[in-house]
């Protein structure tokens, strides 16, 4: 069950490093979920897989069973899953505006942000030492 769980991980990774590699935001988007999936999978691994005892404290012991299963990365799943749906809809709303401002949904063609060859190169960047100084001067 362990190595069905690894090679199930390492498909999802290898299915999100493509898909975050592609230049278009959905795909990307679809990867970073992919790659959430992954971790959580992994972190589900981490507690004891297979077992179908759950994990509840028998009346007058104070630990679980030896054969129980662990409690802990289940509740760290489950916040996962929550705050990694809420962080894709978040995103999901962020590149739905990006193509209402820009019109595409690939970054190649979004150069809003970039400035165009000639200004990166301008003297006006740099200080001017013949330029009137702003300061005022004591009199």
């Amino acid at each position: 069950m362990e190595i069905l769980l690894a090679i199930a991980i390492g498909i999802l990774v290898a299915a999100a490093a493509y898909l975050l590699l592609a230049r278009d935001l959905p795909r990307a988007l679809l990867g970073f979920v992919l790659l959430g999936t992954a971790a959580n999978l992994s972190i589900f691994a981490s507690g004891r897989i297979g077992t179908m005892t759950p994990p509840l404290v028998d009346q007058g012991a104070h630990a679980l069973a030896a054969h129980a299963a662990n409690p802990l990365p289940q509740a760290l799943v489950l916040t996962a899953i929550v705050i990694g749906f809420g962080l894709a809809a978040f995103t999901l709303v962020l590149i739905r505006s990006a193509h209402g401002a820009f019109g595409t949904v690939t970054a190649d063609e979004m150069h809003a942000a970039e400035t165009p060859d000639k200004a990166s190169s301008s003297p006006a960047l740099v200080p001017d030492a013949a330029a009137p100084s702003h300061r005022r001067e004591a009199a």
